[in-house]
C-alpha cells in the first residue's frame, strides 16, 4: 500500500494519474495547502521542503518503507517499481533517456514557467493591495507560449513526447490543463491539442483528475490562505 500525501494541483495529478496507470493500491492523505497543512511537522518529515506531492510506500526496496517527494523522483520511482512507462536503461538506453529528458523539460520548464504565468495573471491580483505586475504578466505569459510553441512543434512528428506514452507525458499533462489562464488558445497549437486530447481520454488519467476533486478551491483565496501560499509564511521556520 502506497500513502499518497497529495492536494488537487497539477502536481499532486502527476502522481495520482501514474498510480492509477500503474494500477497501485494507493491511499490519499489530503494535505491541504490553503490552511497550512504542509507545514505540520509529519508532513515535513516526507516532503522536507514543504510541497505537496509526497509518497510512503510501505512495501518499498527490500521490503521496507520509503518515502519519496518531488514529482518526477516519485514518478521516476512508481515507474522503475512497476516497470511501466519508462524503458528499462539497460535494455532501451536510448529509449529511457528520451524520457527522461522530457520529464526534465517539465520539471526545469513548464511547471516553473506555467505556474508563474498563473501567479501572475490571477493569485499577484487577488489581494487589494496588489497591482497588477505588467512585466510579470508579459514574461511568464510569453514563456508559456514559447514552450507550447516547442512542444508543438516536437508533437509534429511525434504521438508522444518519447516513444510510447510515458511518464513524461504523465509529467506533462496535468499543467497543459485550463490553458486559458495562461492567455494560451490551443487553437495555435493543433499537434499539443492533438496530443492533449488523446492523453485526456486515458481512463486512467480521468480517475486520477478525480482525486480530491471535490476539495478544488471556489473563487478566490482568503487572505489567510494567500500569505500561506505565497506571502511570509513560506520563509518562516516550520
Amino acid at each position: 500500500m502506497i500513502d499518497c500525501h497529495t492536494w488537487p494541483t497539477p502536481n499532486g495529478h502527476k502522481v495520482h494519474i501514474m498510480l492509477e496507470e500503474c494500477g497501485l493500491d494507493y491511499r490519499v492523505v489530503p494535505v491541504c495547502i490553503e490552511s497550512g497543512e504542509q507545514f505540520e511537522p509529519g508532513f515535513l518529515k516526507i516532503s522536507p521542503n514543504n510541497k505537496i506531492p509526497a509518497i510512503v510506500d510501505h512495501d518499498g526496496p527490500g521490503g521496507k518503507s520509503i518515502s519519496i517527494f518531488e514529482t518526477g523522483a516519485i514518478l521516476y520511482y512508481l515507474a522503475t517499481k512497476t516497470g511501466k512507462f519508462l524503458p528499462p536503461v539497460s535494455e532501451d538506453p536510448h529509449g529511457h533517456h528520451d524520457v527522461m529528458q522530457w520529464l526534465m523539460f517539465q520539471m526545469g520548464g513548464v511547471g516553473p514557467m506555467f505556474g508563474q504565468a498563473r501567479h501572475f495573471r490571477a493569485y499577484a491580483l487577488e489581494q487589494v493591495d496588489r497591482e497588477k505586475v505588467q512585466y510579470g504578466i508579459d514574461r511568464y505569459t510569453n514563456e508559456s507560449k514559447r514552450l507550447c510553441g516547442v512542444m508543438d512543434k516536437h508533437l509534429a512528428g511525434h504521438e508522444y513526447f518519447a516513444g510510447d506514452y510515458s511518464i513524461a507525458d504523465i509529467a506533462i499533462y496535468p499543467w497543459c490543463r485550463n490553458p486559458d489562464r495562461r492567455g494560451i488558445t490551443y487553437d495555435d497549437y493543433p499537434d499539443l491539442k492533438r496530443w492533449f486530447d488523446a492523453v485526456a481520454a486515458r481512463p486512467a488519467v480521468q480517475r486520477g483528475e478525480q482525486v480530491l476533486a471535490e476539495s478544488v478551491r471556489q473563487g478566490e483565496h482568503t487572505p489567510e490562505a494567500w500569505k500561506l501560499l505565497f506571502g511570509d509564511a513560506q520563509y518562516q521556520k516550520h
